[in-house]
């Protein structure tokens, strides 16, 4: 063999070594995840798509580097049955652990869980439902309005009545809904079945008090508004059960239960928000016990979500005989049997600074 024919063939050997090596370079880097792809990436994978179109898709977002590397990878080892589906894919995933992903139907935990705090509002629970489903607001108070919703949802559930119907009403439900941590299967979730889960669990709350509630004097109604007062005005159960023996004993005297929180809510200033104005603690309106013509009166009906604690405190009350408290800024709670005392602890409040001040 001559010299030049050597020659051409190391050259060729050389070529074939160097093609080879770029091949396995190239192939290497193209099982590799994308350069500067670290952001969460979802997308959803229809029945009966192609692998082809697949793939294209995972490219089109960035997903793996290259279409002919994946096919290449699925024909050496065999990867079969891209499952359909809704995957959530971090950005550092090569292209095997993609494709894993896909084979193995890890498709994405969709789970929406939502918390309901005590003591909120149903503006706070728009809110919440607003943020975590692809409800709006709206959605939410659209459903509160529509009558055949209400009529159905009273036929359902024993603890409501007709009362929750009442002109002056805000929101029917308000008051209804236990707060808690609900979880559902995913953001689609409708304002119904979030409701529904609420009230089965305010279901199961009341029932273990139902003897109770049948046997007593008060509406369930006016028990649950009572409850919705004690849930914002205290802060523990044996200030709330006080709190709930004021509010009986006030009651009984016809005397005007004084009470801030139901203001805020009647004038819907959220509170914290912002203090009161004398114009809207003196204005009369069906939740403002601070107001005109509310004297011997519980407000129309309740003023926020409750919990248990509060519910128990309303049916089994402190015996006392207080009929004034008053909390400091600080969330201390006072209590007194007579204005004269009532009006010495303001006083000294307002000395020490912890007051709060009515424009």
């Amino acid at each position: 063999m001559s010299k030049k024919i050597k020659i051409i063939i190391g050259i060729i050997i050389l070529l074939i070594i160097i093609t080879l090596t770029s091949l396995f370079v190239w192939y290497n880097l193209g099982l590799k995840a994308p350069k500067n792809n670290n952001t969460e990436k979802i997308i959803e994978i229809q029945s009966g798509t192609s692998t082809a179109n697949i793939l294209n898709n995972l490219k089109q977002n960035n997903i793996i580097k290259n279409e002919l590397t994946a096919k290449i990878y699925i024909k050496l080892n065999n990867v079969t049955s891209l499952k359909a589906g809704k995957y959530k894919f971090l950005g550092n995933e090569s292209l095997p652990e993609v494709l894993n992903i896909l084979t193995e139907g890890k498709v994405m935990d969709e789970t929406v869980t939502i918390t309901f705090l005590e003591g909120k509002n149903i503006r706070y629970i728009a809110k919440q439902i607003a943020d975590n489903t692809n409800n709006t607001a709206n959605d939410v108070y659209n459903l509160l309005e529509n009558e055949t919703y209400i009529q159905s949802i009273i036929s359902k559930y024993w603890f409501l009545t007709e009362d929750i119907k009442q002109t002056g009403i805000y929101y029917p439900l308000e008051g209804y809904l236990y707060p808690d941590t609900y979880s559902f299967e995913n953001a689609d979730v409708k304002v119904q079945t979030i409701f529904e889960k609420m009230l089965n669990k305010m279901d199961e709350i009341l029932t273990k008090y139902k003897q109770n509630i049948e046997s007593s004097n008060i509406s369930i109604h006016n028990i649950l508004t009572m409850s919705s007062i004690v849930e914002l005005e205290g802060n523990n159960s044996e200030n709330r059960a006080k709190i709930a023996s004021v509010i009986y004993n006030r009651l009984s005297k016809k005397m005007s239960l004084g009470s801030d929180v139901t203001t805020y809510y009647g004038i819907k200033v959220d509170i914290g928000e912002r203090d009161l104005y004398a114009k809207e603690i003196n204005t009369y309106n069906q939740y403002n016990t601070r107001g005109p013509n509310m004297a011997g009166k519980l407000p129309i009906g309740p003023i926020s979500n409750v919990s248990e604690e509060s519910i128990n405190a309303v049916l089994n009350p402190d015996n006392g005989s207080y009929l004034y408290f008053v909390a400091d800024k600080n969330g201390e709670i006072y209590f007194s049997n007579t204005n004269e005392e009532h009006e010495q602890t303001i006083q000294t409040l307002k000395k020490k600074g912890l007051w709060y001040e009515y424009e």
